[in-house]
């Protein structure tokens, strides 16, 4: 108490009893990819496509972290964050991307061979990849006719190392197919790749012939605890990081505000033989660890390339088994306009979702699920989705990006990898991720005041205060503020010995608003002059 030592009038200024909450931010991205220039391991602001552009480079042909990032501004994004991986474009996969005119077939992404010179193959191009360095002779990639009779299309394909078949391949050349050439070869070969050369319309099965190729530098030895190696090729260590270096995911440990991450270039080190699918597992598997821990951000994770629906299906369920409240999975890629190559390319969803989230949020609000949202920019879809193979993906929590007639290319989807139905919905979550930042930060002034009723009921009153608001704002379910939550703060959750430990317990109850996923109408005949339907 002040002291008052002579007469007169004293103005005083007191503390206002009520401290309001102020809702956090929900819509602040990460993204960790390539790019051809721009800081390493450095998580760099950056707040529009200009200050991407200028600091890490335009769009690179191979890299998927410029589509990611230029896919999150257009869809709504306002801020984000960008970690670059890896080094040099040339040193990155072994060998120089591709920048030539061919996409890959399966995925329609930019050419990224990262091998020796490509060579023709009718309509299309054969690389070897870096594992076929360490065979024990040349490459030779040999077409014959396919056993027994079929359609025109078909053929055979004899991968050869010296005078030995290595792999036998029986594929066609009619795209759409799941023995299509380009997605055969992704999945199945250890040696080679290949790739569309001419347009999908002159697209026919290569005439019976032998095509040497040459060889790539063989693979560097991984590197420890996320440093590149000498020659800047990347590794799942370097997506992973390492905290106290700041490397990686583990240099966004030290970014509070992020509330969203995504990694779209590791299916570029993916399709460029970089990374196999237990590399990708695992650099996944490690973004979902990431934002478990944090406790307040979600991956956004991206679906192998070509793969069918039922594929996409046996990957999350059998292969990569996410369960995970703090991730979510879209299928399939979309297609979008490469000013790199000068013509539309498949990229990975994940930069084109985090900007309708964030777009969602700003609108609608982070209670709305991000969903019957169109994807902007999205000119076309790697593989139409039909609601027999969504009524498989949904359930278990694949998130569906369809094309519909007059309506444009949506998000269909808005569910977690959690098997738990408490978080089932993304909404859910991200929500309860909003509360609890918003709660933590406005209550720090709680901290060392007299443990007493008079601090419980201060405790009340500002919570009670900002959740009334998210009440009022259609947030929390029920029709009343008393249905919608409650707060209890008194002497049962804090008995003496709670106190005595220099604790405050404050329990908080929510009825989070669900979507409404399935809209069913219930029709039935009615009969003139009857009050009710006809059953």
């Amino acid at each position: 108490m002040p002291s008052y030592l002579s007469p007169g009038v004293y103005v005083e200024e007191v503390a206002s009893g009520s401290r309001p909450i102020e809702g956090v931010g929900t819509a602040v991205g990460a993204f960790v990819g390539l790019a051809p220039e721009g800081p390493l391991n450095e998580p760099t602001l950056v707040t529009n496509w200009s200050q991407y552009t200028a600091a890490f480079g335009d769009f690179t042909a191979g890299y998927y972290l410029a589509h990611a990032v230029y896919g999150f501004f257009n869809n709504g994004g306002t801020a984000c964050y960008v970690v670059r991986v890896g080094g040099n474009v040339e040193g990155t996969f072994g060998a120089s991307p591709d920048t030539g005119a061919a996409s890959d077939g399966a995925t329609g992404a930019p050419a990224a061979l990262p091998a020796g010179e490509p060579q023709a193959l009718g309509g299309f191009r054969v690389a070897a990849l870096p594992a076929a360095a360490e065979a024990d002779g040349p490459v030779t990639v040999e077409v014959t006719d396919a056993e027994g009779d079929g359609p025109a299309d078909r053929f055979r394909l004899l991968v050869k190392t010296g005078d030995q078949v290595k792999e036998t391949l029986d594929v066609t050349a009619k795209r759409g197919s799941r023995a299509y050439v380009v997605t055969q070869v992704k999945e199945k070969s250890r040696l080679i790749t290949v790739e569309e050369a001419v347009p999908a319309g002159q697209l026919a099965r290569p005439e019976n012939q032998a095509v040497a190729l040459p060889l790539p530098a063989p693979a560097a030895p991984a590197p420890s605890r996320g440093k590149a190696p000498a020659d800047g090729r990347l590794t799942p260590q370097q997506y992973l990081g390492d905290s106290a270096d700041r490397t990686g995911f583990g240099g966004l440990e030290a970014v509070d505000e992020i509330t969203m991450v995504a990694v779209p270039d590791l299916m570029a080190a993916h399709q460029a033989g970089a990374l196999d699918h237990e590399a990708v597992k695992a650099v996944q598997l490690g973004l979902i660890a990431h934002c478990e821990q944090m406790g307040d951000r979600m991956a956004i994770l991206d679906p192998l390339p070509g793969l069918n629906a039922r594929q996409v299906r046996v990957w999350r369920q059998d292969t990569a088994g996410y369960d995970s409240k703090f991730a979510a999975l879209y299928y399939p890629w979309v297609k979008v306009f490469d000013p790199s190559v000068g013509r539309a390319v498949m990229v990975p969803p994940s930069g084109h979702m985090a900007g309708i989230w964030s777009r969602n949020d700003s609108e609608r609000g982070v209670h709305k699920a991000p969903a019957n949202e169109v994807v902007r920019g999205a000119v076309d879809l790697e593989l139409q989705i039909t609601r027999g193979e969504q009524d498989l993906l949904n359930p278990i929590g694949v998130n569906c990006i369809r094309a519909f007639p007059g309506r444009g290319v949506r998000v269909w989807g808005a569910r977690t990898l959690a098997s738990d139905p408490a978080w089932r919905y993304l909404n859910v979550r991200r929500y309860f991720n909003y509360l609890e930042e918003s709660i933590l930060l406005g209550t720090q002034w709680v901290v060392f005041e007299p443990n007493d009723e008079a601090l419980w009921s201060r405790i009340r009153r500002n919570i009670s205060a900002f959740l009334v608001n998210e009440w009022r704002n259609g947030a929390l379910f029920g029709s009343t503020a008393e249905d919608a939550f409650y707060v209890k703060c008194d002497a049962e959750t804090n008995p003496p010995e709670s106190v005595d430990l220099g604790r405050v317990v404050c329990e908080i109850g929510i009825a989070p608003v669900k979507p409404a996923e399935f809209v069913v109408f219930r029709m039935a005949q009615h009969s003139s002059g009857a009050g009710e339907l006809d059953e």
